[in-house]
């Protein structure tokens, strides 16, 4: 187990701060942070492992992150115990005031979706971002990310609505074509049946008169 100096636990009171270290392998390194009850407690993490052929740290997606936090006053009670990936985040929150440890330990996924805490070769550099405090003000830093959000949300109701008026305008409009189709139908039909009828008659008017001829004329 390793204790760093006072001066990186310092660091770690304030609000929001960012740090990094540098980790063996798969050596388990850990840190101490007294905490206030209640206190919410978010963590950014990200993990790089040194390339020999870069020179540099790159971002590996075979390595994972094995993170604890215990409550050293309470026997060591354990209120995380999370596995991610190389970059990811934690979030607790402080039941009881006193000191808490936090330990990261740097594993390697399998390809199966297993973890060997062993596999890790080379150095690894962790960098870790905390952000300590009362709920709202750890709220406040995404304050920005949560109104985009939400304004995209608004933004996706209003086309909703606007399609749905579109939806009953159409319905509308197909019903009134309906109607207008079936009241000329309906026309159509009378006036095929009043031109049958007219028809009908001025056949039986001329079939009378031509039979009334010809009884005047003796032709039958």
């Amino acid at each position: 187990m390793w204790r760093p100096t006072l001066l990186m636990a310092a660091a770690l009171v304030v609000p929001s701060q960012a740090l990094h270290f540098f980790i063996d392998g798969a050596v388990q390194k850990c840190f101490f942070e007294e905490l206030p009850k209640d206190t919410l407690v978010v963590g950014h993490y990200n993990a790089k492992i040194w390339d020999d052929q870069t020179k540099t740290y790159i971002t590996n997606k075979d390595v994972g992150v094995f993170i604890t936090v215990e409550e050293t006053f309470d026997n060591n009670h354990r209120v995380v115990a999370q596995r991610g990936s190389d970059d990811g985040r934690f979030t607790f929150s402080a039941a009881d005031s006193g000191e808490h440890r936090l330990c990261v330990t740097p594993q390697n996924v399998a390809s199966s979706g297993g973890w060997f805490g062993n596999g890790v070769h080379g150095t690894v550099k962790f960098t870790l971002d905390l952000a300590i405090g009362e709920t709202s003000k750890i709220e406040s830093t995404d304050k920005g990310k949560i109104d985009t959000i939400v304004q995209k949300v608004k933004d996706l109701n209003s086309r909703l609505q606007d399609v749905r008026r579109e939806q009953i305008f159409q319905r509308e409009r197909e019903a009134e074509f309906r109607d207008q189709s079936e009241s000329t139908n309906s026309r159509v039909v009378r006036w095929t049946l009043l031109q049958l009828a007219i028809l009908g008659v001025t056949c039986a008017w001329q079939l009378s008169h031509l039979r009334a001829f010809f009884i005047k004329q003796k032709l039958t």
